[in-house]
């Protein structure tokens, strides 16, 4: 067919993806090991990605989208810092050897997306997830590329446009003029409040993030609500409950944060488990659907009718996915034995790999399935991949002890490093679906054909599994990881924290050593119980939702984050009522999206800088202006600025639309 010819997959997008992929993903894993948070690189990417091939006559928006599927491996293959700095700290590596680190992460990473093909008829065809970031990135695609598009557009079509661009530029230009002038100190970048009641302490704190906002406004007030009800049971009810009950010395913002961070986050872990398991359940038929629709599209394929096929719908034959996961297990059980050759548990090599590859397959499906259902839901950079990675060392710990039962104590030492690499595996699988299909969303929405972006992803997959092991190795050399053993210090600089990598060797010892929490879990699973059963009451007699995982999202993400993401779901409620009364009431409902979209690409573009001057000058805040004097008067100015780019930005936009709405036909 002749539209089969058109410029997609090129080797010239490959290329400018593969670039983007090195920088971002050194970015992304020190800006993770430093603060515990990575950055969705789709948006950003697909940003320079227009920039870069405006320049070429041939560039069109599907081969922009190749690169920006490309290069977001980089904010997804970099969350192995949640789990392989754990071998470090842990005393097993001393650094990151190249070929074991790059086999995890390349191993895993293609399993993923082998894994997202029969996902995506599943989560992405045929499901109403909002898509968040996937839906933002597709409206920068379209306004940034709208004047290559074929035929002559009307009149209506070159002005909408025109608005759109104008919202998604001071949207990206709001929100990185904010972010840069918090990285100066002149304002605050978050706020809290704290507060006692005899021996109970709770509060919240609250990120001025316009990124994080504009990601509410896209996944809409059913989900913002949802988090919210997470964020009352967290901080209304269990953290001042625990602290009564544990009374401890000190501030109310310390003591809260403490019972949070050590406490309620694992309520919030067992909540997001019993949810991802009740979802899984549900998604059963469509996923079985899905593998079946493959199968029925690749025997399309092979009686040689597959050009029938609607481009959306012609992903990587099943076949071939097959037997790529089937060939994907040869060099990972050749790095699981590598790893126990020659320990203490060498005896027990085959259970141990046979049981590994077992766990690797299944619960990676399954942690797959559930992230890509939250990236859906709530966006990739909000998904909580760490939670199920809490979910999955726990696992991976129980499997090895009851296959090694007996085995002495002498063992736990290479039982915790065998679990987190085990854990690693099943990480790449999940981030990588985590972020394929909110792609693939974008695909789907700019018409582009979803094998050539599989094949777009395993090769930033490749990329950022090359970059990552030598990035990792010397920020430990250069700074060392809090608590590790052999710490190495350049002389004036601080360990990073790493302080996901922290928490899962602390579970995984806990596991081996008997001494977890089990009871915090089973209480955040009773409340995950409840709020499905209301859930499936709401969603039978009412039209209003509780979705599960939002809720468990809620209690277990920092509420500095979460809270922005509730008041942008409430503000893009509102703006699209405000908007109903407009003649045109669609197009000032799409320029909400794009500003909102602009508000997380500003932000984004501006991290990615940042992250560059960080790593070349070794400042932690290399924009500070002022010192912590000036504190108590950002303290008022980050607000006040905040609610004014909001309250600006929303009626500067709303403007554009009754402009438009007023202009002669």
């Amino acid at each position: 067919m002749m539209d089969d010819k058109r410029t997609e997959l090129t080797l010239r997008g490959l290329l400018i993806g593969a670039a983007i992929t090195l920088v971002f993903t050194a970015a992304n894993v020190y800006l993770g090991l430093k603060v515990g948070l990575t950055f969705a690189s789709s948006i950003p990417a697909a940003v320079i990605s227009m920039a870069v091939l405006r320049g070429f006559k041939s560039a069109t928006i599907y081969e922009n989208n190749i690169v920006q599927t490309v290069a977001s491996a980089a904010g997804t293959l970099s969350s192995i810092i949640f789990v392989l700095p754990g071998l470090v700290m842990v005393g097993w590596w001393t650094g990151f050897p190249f070929w074991e680190s790059f086999g995890v992460c390349a191993v895993g990473g293609i399993l993923g997306v082998m894994y997202s093909v029969p996902l995506r008829r599943a989560l992405v065809s045929e499901s109403d997830l909002p898509y968040p970031e996937g839906v933002a990135a597709a409206e920068v695609l379209k306004v940034g590329m709208g004047s290559r598009t074929s035929g002559e557009p009307s009149a209506d079509a070159l002005e909408e446009n025109r608005s759109g661009l104008l919202a998604v530029v001071w949207g990206t230009i709001a929100s990185a003029g904010l972010a840069a002038l918090i990285g100066t100190r002149l304002l605050a970048g978050t706020i809290g409040g704290y507060f006692r009641i005899g021996n109970a302490a709770t509060g919240v704190g609250f990120s001025l993030s316009l990124a994080l906002l504009g990601a509410g406004h896209l996944i809409g007030i059913s989900v913002g609500l949802a988090i919210l009800a997470g964020l009352v049971i967290a901080w209304g009810f269990a953290t001042p409950i625990i602290t009564a009950l544990h009374p401890m010395a000190g501030s109310a913002a310390d003591i809260a944060n403490v019972i949070w961070g050590t406490k309620v986050r694992f309520i919030g872990a067992g909540t997001i488990g019993i949810a991802a398991i009740w979802t899984l359940g549900k998604l059963a038929r469509p996923v079985v659907g899905g593998v079946l629709s493959a199968m029925a599209a690749s025997r399309k394929r092979a009686s040689g009718s597959g050009a029938t096929l609607p481009r959306t719908e012609r992903d990587i034959p099943i076949g071939i996915v097959g037997l790529i996961s089937v060939v994907c297990l040869i060099p990972l059980a050749a790095l699981l034995a590598a790893f126990l050759q020659g320990g203490v548990l060498a005896p027990f090599m085959l259970p141990l790999v046979l049981g590994a590859i077992v766990y690797i397959v299944i619960a990676g499906f399954l942690v797959a399935a559930a992230c890509g259902y939250m990236a859906g839901l709530i966006g990739s950079s909000n998904s909580p991949v760490s939670g199920l990675a809490i979910l999955a060392v726990i696992g991976a710990a129980l499997l090895l002890l009851a296959v090694v039962k007996g085995v002495g104590i002498g063992a736990a030492p290479a039982l915790i490093a065998y679990a987190l690499l085990v854990t690693a595996v099943v990480l790449c699988i999940a981030t990588i679906s985590n972020d394929n299909l909110q792609d693939l969303k974008t695909g789907q929405l700019v018409d582009a054909t979803p094998w050539r972006q599989q094949v777009a992803l395993i090769v930033g997959v490749i990329m950022g599994a090359l970059v990552i092991p030598p990035i990792l190795d010397l920020l430990n050399h250069a700074y060392g990881f809090a608590g590790a053993p052999n710490l190495h210090v350049t002389a004036g600089t601080q360990p990073l924290p790493a302080p996901q990598a922290t928490l899962i060797s602390a579970l995984a010892k806990g596991v081996i050593a008997g001494q977890i929490d089990w009871g915090l879990i089973g209480i955040g699973a009773a409340i995950g119980a409840g709020i499905i059963a209301i859930d499936e009451m709401l969603n039978r007699f009412t039209r209003f939702k509780l979705p599960p995982l939002a809720v468990g999202l809620g209690i277990y993400l920092p509420a500095s984050t979460t809270a922005p993401v509730v008041l942008g779901a409430v503000l893009g409620w509102a703006y699209n009522r405000w908007v109903r009364g407009f003649d045109r009431a669609e197009m000032a409902q799409r320029l909400g999206v794009l500003m909102a979209s602009g508000l997380i690409v500003g932000e984004s573009l501006l991290g990615v800088v940042l992250a560059g001057v960080i790593v070349a000058s070794g400042n932690a805040t290399p924009l500070a202006l002022v010192g912590d004097t000036f504190a108590s008067y950002a303290n008022i100015l980050g607000p006040l600025a905040f609610v004014a780019a909001i309250l600006g930005l929303y009626a500067w936009v709303g403007s554009l639309a009754r402009r438009k709405e007023k202009e002669p036909a």
